[in-house]
């Protein structure tokens, strides 16, 4: 598949995934993806979690409420740091952001799919604190997004997208309306 091809075909997926094992070599794959994305002045501030292990998946899936993503083989949970990085600016969301579509991508090329979680995850009751020291996160590091990753049961069903001239332009702003 190529890169055209994978935007084009990647849809968040929030349905049920088969029971199929997710290799820690395409998890792997898929953090390196991650990993490789941009960095705001090369700060590097994301981290990646591969999580495998059915009992950790269930002690996450315990606090994630509601619950998403439950019937995954595998999750990858990202982190991220506030680092400064120029002029009193922290790029940590832009860092994170294109390291999880990079993964996103990524996921649809090698047949599986995903959803990328962060609302509920970073919200008021802090479920990504809790998530985090189940996995042992150390508290300079925030967890802000959990992608499931598996094989999809069903097929992800594409969102309706404005057309082209709707939201993009040459040379100035053009109301459609």
């Amino acid at each position: 598949m190529n890169v055209k091809e994978a935007i084009r075909v990647r849809h968040s997926y929030r349905g049920k995934f088969k029971d199929t094992l997710v290799p820690r070599e395409d998890l792997v794959t898929i953090m390196q993806a991650g990993l490789d994305a941009p960095s705001g002045c090369n700060k590097q501030t994301t981290s990646l979690i591969a999580v495998d292990d059915p009992e950790v998946l269930k002690k996450l899936h315990s606090v994630i409420i509601p619950d998403v993503g439950e019937s995954a083989p595998a999750a990858i949970c990202v982190l991220t740091r506030r680092i400064i990085a120029y002029r009193d600016r922290c790029f940590a969301v832009q860092d994170y952001s294109a390291a999880i579509e990079n993964m996103l991508l990524t996921i649809v090329d090698l047949g599986y799919q995903s959803c990328w979680y962060e609302g509920h995850i970073t919200d008021n009751d802090r479920i990504g604190d809790r998530m985090a020291e189940i996995l042992n996160v150390p508290e300079e590091y925030e967890l802000v997004c959990f992608l499931p990753v598996g094989i999809a049961e069903s097929d992800p069903v594409p969102p309706r997208k404005k057309a082209f001239g709707e939201r993009a332009w040459f040379n100035a702003f053009a109301r459609t309306e």
